[in-house]
């Protein structure tokens, strides 16, 4: 017996609506679990931007002038090699620091990539201090600003240093949660099955005598989890544009040298990580309607 659209269209829409509740719950479990696990995935996309110049130890990075002269630039290169209290530093060139800046504000906003060029940005040393005590630091940050072509000395305060420390377990206890939705979701995909089924039991036992087919009744149980995990993952989806939206929003970075100015995902990634969630979404709700079928419709 061939399956037909219309057929399919037709008995999964009557099994989501007689169920609506069961239907209703699934729906919002999925959308919940789709939500924790994007948010997990940005937050740690946006924690490594945001402190991409700040790992291996990194404390302050001196900006120098973008006029500074080769003698002075050397001069700080001399100052922290002295140091007793420099472990050790990194120096960026204007080619890596426009590389660094291009990689900030390329995809968002390519017109300031394209207002730039390389002659116009700040050298600058990265440096890691041998203590990290913040007075240690200060006392650094005061030393290194009154050198001659210095612009600015910005270092990672202890807002920056707590992200550090916490994103991982952060995103990793959002997870931890999803997965838990996740196997709730199944669940009520597997319980909305198996009453559609137990409501439909002589019909299937009809079908079955009048020479249907293993897929031909099967088919529109499968599709009914499978419609429930799009409509969840699409809700949830457009529930972390939305997040994100307002986070943007209410994130003021205040140049290409400020802490937070890197601090956020790109549309690439946040569809990227979209496009992620939606065909997860459907593979595990379509693997688990079809494991539930083939346990509660025997033919």
């Amino acid at each position: 017996m061939a399956l037909k659209v219309d057929y399919v269209v037709k008995e999964t829409g009557r099994n989501l609506v007689r169920n609506p509740l069961l239907s209703f719950a699934t729906i919002v479990v999925v959308v919940v679990a789709v939500a924790l696990v994007g948010g997990s995935l940005l937050v740690s996309q946006a924690v490594n931007k945001a402190t991409e110049r700040w790992q291996g130890g990194i404390e302050f990075i001196v900006y120098m002038n973008p006029d500074a002269n080769q003698e002075q630039i050397d001069a700080v290169g001399r100052a922290l090699d002295e140091s007793p209290q420099v472990e050790n530093y990194e120096f960026l060139d204007k080619d890596a620091a426009f590389a660094e800046y291009r990689e900030i504000f390329e995809e968002d906003s390519p017109e300031l990539v394209d207002a730039v060029t390389p002659d116009a940005l700040p050298t600058s040393y990265r440096v890691k201090p041998v203590d990290p005590d913040p007075t240690t630091v200060d006392s650094l940050l005061a030393q290194f600003q009154q050198e001659a072509g210095v612009y600015r000395v910005v270092a990672a305060t202890d807002a920056i240093r707590t992200i550090k420390k916490y994103s991982t377990f952060l995103s990793y206890g959002m997870a931890g949660v999803a997965i838990f939705l996740t196997a709730a979701a199944l669940l009520f995909i597997g319980f909305t099955i198996q009453t559609a089924v137990f409501s439909r039991r002589r019909e299937i036992e009809v079908m079955k005598l009048v020479g249907a087919t293993n897929w031909f009744i099967r088919v529109p149980f499968m599709l009914e989890g499978v419609v429930q995990g799009v409509i969840g993952s699409v809700l949830g989806i457009t529930g972390i544009y939305g997040l994100n939206s307002l986070f943007e929003s209410r994130l003021q970075p205040d140049d290409a040298i400020g802490l937070l100015s890197n601090f956020g995902v790109s549309g690439g990634e946040l569809f990227t990580t979209s496009l992620f969630l939606f065909i997860g979404a459907i593979l595990i709700t379509a693997i688990a309607s079809a494991i539930a079928v083939s346990f509660y419709v025997n033919v």
